[in-house]
Formats: structure tokens, C-alpha cells, sequence
């Protein structure tokens, strides 16, 4: 298992983490941004007690429970893809926490994110994080769920982050949230 002293991972701080996608996404995952372990190990999600790749599991979503935590292996990376999940983030750059981030770093990740989702052509996007997607996209108002519009072409959830930060959901109320989209991303 990969160790880094805090020290090594403010060294991250501001990386580039590619987006894990191809074109046979269906359901495009959005988180706020990497954070600096994210960075460190190139995988989305890669931190320990990071509940996104157990509750995905928990789901039945996934066949076999993802240890990204250092970095992903090519045939977790294929069964992702394969079937048909993809991950981004509406701000591609690392810090420690997403409260980090500025308002105009969020509504620019949302101007880009949109061009991404019309290039990409998912049928869900699923934003985990209620707080930055309210922010991001200037709906003060949103309650987490399916919205009533389109992202580009594609259905738009707005779903809980899977961050030990985030301590009021569950592994397995994430799982119940991350099912819905992705049924809806395969109906």
C-alpha cells in the first residue's frame, strides 16, 4: 500500500487527475474535485474510507469491490469502463478539501463539465455533492436526486458525496442513491 507523508501530498496540491472515461460511457460520475491522495495515485476516489468504490459494490453495480487506493489496476480500470461508468470532476484540480475551491473555480468547472458531458454523450451525469453542484451551477434552491433539466443531452442526479466527510450517509444509502442512476443510465 502506498504511504505518503502529509508533506509528499501537498506536493499534489493543484495536480491534474485525468478523467476515467471512454466512449461507452452510459453514467458519468462527477465528483467536486481529487483530493491530493486522488493525485497521488492517478485513481478517482483512491482514499481510504472513501465509501464511492464499496458503495458501488454494496449496489451490485460493480462485480468486485475496487481498491483504488493505489491507483487503479487495468482490469478494474476495463470493468469500470466496461460497464459503461466513466468519472470526472467539475474542478480537475487536487487540494485537501473541496472547501478550497472558489465559486468562480466552481462555475467554470460547470461551464466545462457541461462541454464535456455534449463531447462524452453520457445518458446520466450524477453529480455527488449537493452544496458544490448548487454552487457550481447557481441552484441555490436544488434538493439532491434527478433534476427536472438536462445536462447537455444527458439526465442530471444530483447525489451525495461518498466522502468520510460526509458522515449523515451511509455506504449503503449511497449505494441505494448510485443504483438509481445507474438503472436510469441502462434503461
Amino acid at each position: 500500500m502506498a504511504r505518503f507523508t502529509r508533506a509528499e501530498l501537498q506536493t499534489f496540491h493543484g495536480a491534474l487527475v485525468d478523467d476515467l472515461v471512454d466512449q461507452r460511457v452510459r453514467l458519468l460520475f462527477v465528483g467536486i474535485n481529487p483530493g491530493l491522495w486522488t493525485a497521488a495515485v492517478g485513481a478517482h476516489f483512491a482514499r481510504r474510507g472513501n465509501r464511492f468504490w464499496p458503495a458501488l459494490h454494496v449496489a451490485g453495480i460493480t462485480p468486485r469491490l475496487v481498491d483504488a487506493s493505489d491507483g487503479m489496476q487495468p482490469d478494474d480500470t476495463e470493468m469500470v469502463l466496461g460497464l459503461g461508468i466513466g468519472i470526472t470532476n467539475i474542478v480537475p484540480t487536487a487540494s485537501a478539501r473541496a472547501d478550497e475551491l472558489t465559486l468562480d473555480e466552481l462555475r467554470a468547472g460547470a461551464i466545462a463539465l457541461e462541454a464535456s458531458v455534449r463531447r462524452l454523450r453520457p445518458t446520466v451525469v450524477a453529480v455527488l455533492g449537493l452544496t458544490a453542484y448548487r454552487q457550481a451551477f447557481a441552484r441555490p434552491k436544488a434538493v439532491a436526486g434527478r433534476q427536472d433539466e438536462l445536462l447537455g443531452d444527458a439526465e442530471l442526479w444530483v447525489l451525495p458525496n461518498p466522502s468520510g466527510l460526509n458522515a449523515h450517509d451511509t455506504v449503503d444509502s449511497l449505494a441505494t442513491a448510485y443504483r438509481a442512476a445507474f438503472d436510469a443510465a441502462n434503461a
